[in-house]
């Protein structure tokens, strides 16, 4: 493997990284993204090779490469051999561009092409320049609690997760998950989501000025509507049909709005259940946005009521902007809200419960703000870009050296 450049200030080596996710909207495509932003910001050399270019990214950015993965259709494929194209491309890339490493988001199928990548390389490399290319996977949850669960895809996940060299999950719940579901006996590192706490924050005077869009200020005798906020991908496991529930009780008893960001298969079913319940017309249905470090300060609090959250990147997110969730107590949630100090969680489901909790704290300015304080304090002091992301420079460290030694 080549010398890595130094870097100023004590830093990890500036390394050739390849990063491989989902460039969709949702947790494990943004977390790949922002975490590609970051290194790119530190020095590194990151390449993007995803099928199409991730959605939190301009492609004007520094230091940072995009690698389309071109699908050949061919009428005798039902469904083009996306995972193949993608081990054919992180290969070239790999070898064009020295990498130093594949990260890969998600264990399938981007683990399983990442070894296929490597097998290539080590049979097409001449001898005299033959190099090992280590692969990390990331584990963000829906991979391995639902997908990887599946006995179509039990025996293959598993099989990816230990040829990697290095795994990573993002909350100790889904590191213990995996161990119990797959027999996992290897290391698996914890590194927590992060949050830029430099672009997510509130700004008094942006909000001033922006929060009149979404809810109407008190004027005169009139109070000022309370925002609630919600953000997601729209699939079942975000229950957002719950967060309808809960919004509509709340706006019973309060003048309140709220702002549902993203889109995607529930979306028509919550639209239909805000019709019925009469709050359509207090809904703001935004869709996919590109601002949302802009849009989450405009609320005083967000609802997360997800069936499944292997962390909760969203509130974190808004725990940035000084917004605290109201959200169901199920997989690292605890690990990020402190209930009834940064947030409120409550059992799954419990809609009743979530609701009345919203309506105390919105009516409660002094418990609200000091419950919106220890939010930002909370994501401040434990998962920042600048605390977590070095996590992830360390680790690649320690993997490359411990290839060297078993691989020299």
């Amino acid at each position: 493997m080549n010398p890595a450049a130094p870097t100023p200030s004590g830093r990890s080596p500036r390394r050739k990284i390849g990063i491989t996710c989902y460039p969709t909207y949702g947790g494990s495509g943004v977390v790949a993204t922002e975490l590609g932003i970051e290194l790119a910001a530190r020095g590194h050399e990151i390449h993007f090779i995803t099928s199409s270019l991730p959605f939190r990214l301009s492609g004007r950015e520094a230091n940072i490469h995009f690698h389309e993965v071109d699908v050949y259709h061919y009428p005798l494929f039902e469904h083009p051999p996306y995972d193949l194209a993608l081990a054919t491309r992180m290969a070239e890339v790999a070898e064009f561009y020295s990498l130093d490493l594949l990260h890969v988001h998600y264990a399938i199928p981007h683990s399983i092409s990442a070894l296929l990548a490597r097998q290539m390389l080590e049979t097409q490399q001449a001898v005299a320049r033959r190099r090992y290319l280590p692969i990390i996977t990331t584990l963000h949850g829906t991979d391995i609690t639902l997908v990887g669960l599946d006995r179509s895809y039990l025996p293959i996940t598993q099989f990816g997760i230990e040829q990697s060299d290095g795994v990573t999950a993002i909350s100790s719940y889904l590191r213990d998950r995996t161990r119990e579901a797959f027999n996992i006996k290897g290391e698996i590192e914890v590194i927590r989501n992060f949050v830029n706490c430099d672009v997510y924050f509130r700004d008094s005077a942006k909000v001033a000025a922006m929060r009149p869009r979404f809810a109407t200020p008190a004027s005169g005798d009139r109070v000022a509507e309370k925002l609630l906020v919600h953000l997601s991908n729209f699939r079942p496991v975000k229950r957002v049909l719950d967060v309808i529930d809960v919004f509509a009780r709340v706006a019973a008893a309060l003048p309140a709005r709220l702002m549902l960001i993203g889109d995607g298969p529930d979306r028509s079913a919550a639209e239909h259940l805000a019709m019925r319940l009469g709050v359509a017309d207090r809904i703001h249905f935004l869709g996919k946005q590109d601002n949302v470090n802009e849009l989450l300060p405009l609320a005083d609090l967000m609802i997360m009521p997800s069936e499944m959250e292997s962390f909760g990147l969203a509130a974190l997110e808004a725990m940035a902007c000084g917004v605290p969730s109201i959200a169901t107590r199920v997989g690292g949630v605890s690990e990020l809200i402190d209930d009834g100090i940064s947030g409120l969680m409550f059992p799954l489901g419990d809609t009743e419960a979530m609701a009345a909790a919203a309506i105390a704290l919105l009516g409660d300015d002094e418990r609200l703000t000091a419950m919106a304080a220890a939010a930002r304090k909370t994501a401040s002091e434990r998962f920042c870009s600048t605390r977590i992301v070095p996590l992830y420079e360390n680790y690649y460290e320690r993997v490359i050296a411990r290839d060297r030694e078993a691989k020299p």
